[in-house]
C-alpha cells in the first residue's frame, strides 16, 4: 500500500499547528500531508507546507492554476524552491469570490507543462474529479495532464468503493490517491450532492461509525491492490475519525 496522506485545512497557523501536533503525537505512521490553497484563509498552501515540513517528511501544497499565468510560472517555481517544496498538486481552482482578484485562463495541464519545463525536479500531481463530467470527458482531461508531466492523481472524495474500482480499472498503471471524507451531517451530504454532483450508496448513513467502517474497507482494498488513499477529515475530530484506522 502506498503512503496515506491527510488533507489539512490551513484555517490559521494556530489551527494547522494543532492538527500537525495531533498527527505527530497520535498517528506517527502518517508521514504525508496535502494542503489546499483556500483564498478565504490568510495562510497560503506553500507557507502551510513549509510549516508542516517540521513534522512531516512529505508535504504537498495545492496550487490553483488560474492564479498563475504561464509567464509567471517561473516565479511560482522559485517560491516553491525557496520553501524546500518539490512536490505539488495542481488543480484548476474555483473562481474567487472577490471579483477584483485577477485570474488567468491557465489550465492545470498548462501550468504542469510550464513547471516541468522550468523545474523538472518538481513532482506534479493532478486532480481527478469523477463527478463533474462524463467519464470519457474526464479521462481525456486526465490524459492531457499526464502527458503534460503529471506523475499521478488525487481524486475528489468518493463514497462508494464500487465506483472507485470502476475508475481504477480505467487508469491502469496510474498512481492515484483516492479521496475519503467523512460525512456526518445530512447538510454535508446535500453539499456534496449539489455542489460537487457526488452520490452515495444506498447503505450510507451520516454517522461517524459508517464513515469509519467505509474507511476501513477502503484501507483493506488499498493494501490488497497497492493503491493510495488520502483522508479529508472536514468538520470531524481528526483523532476520533482516524483512531485505530492508521
Amino acid at each position: 500500500m502506498k503512503p496515506i496522506s491527510i488533507e489539512l485545512v490551513p484555517r490559521s497557523v494556530e489551527s494547522l499547528t494543532e492538527d500537525l501536533r495531533v498527527l505527530r503525537d497520535q498517528f506517527p505512521s502518517i508521514e504525508m500531508v496535502n494542503i489546499p490553497d483556500l483564498l478565504r484563509f490568510d495562510v497560503r498552501s506553500w507557507d502551510a507546507c513549509q510549516l508542516a515540513q517540521m513534522t512531516q517528511p512529505r508535504t504537498i501544497p495545492h496550487i490553483r492554476a488560474m492564479d498563475f499565468s504561464q509567464k509567471n510560472a517561473e516565479g511560482l517555481c522559485a517560491k516553491l524552491t525557496e520553501r524546500g517544496l518539490d512536490e505539488i498538486l495542481v488543480v484548476r481552482g474555483d473562481p474567487p469570490q472577490d471579483m477584483s482578484r485577477r485570474v488567468h485562463p491557465t489550465t492545470a495541464a498548462d501550468l504542469i507543462r510550464s513547471i516541468k519545463q522550468i523545474a523538472p525536479n518538481i513532482r506534479c500531481h493532478a486532480a481527478l474529479d469523477p463527478y463533474r463530467a462524463g467519464m470519457q470527458t474526464e479521462l481525456d482531461g486526465v490524459r492531457e495532464k499526464l502527458e503534460a508531466g503529471a506523475v499521478g492523481l488525487f481524486s475528489q472524495p468518493l463514497f462508494d468503493l464500487r465506483y472507485m474500482e470502476i475508475w481504477r480499472d480505467q487508469l491502469p498503471g496510474v498512481e492515484v490517491y483516492w479521496g475519503l471524507s467523512p460525512v456526518v451531517r445530512e447538510s454535508t451530504r446535500r453539499y456534496w450532492e449539489v455542489k460537487n454532483c457526488a452520490f452515495f450508496p444506498g447503505s450510507f448513513e451520516p454517522t461517524l461509525q459508517w464513515n469509519r467502517a467505509f474507511a476501513q474497507t477502503c484501507i483493506d482494498w488499498a493494501r490488497e491492490n497497492d493503491e493510495g488513499l488520502y483522508f479529508m477529515p472536514i468538520r470531524v475530530d481528526i483523532a476520533a475519525y482516524l483512531e485505530g484506522l492508521v
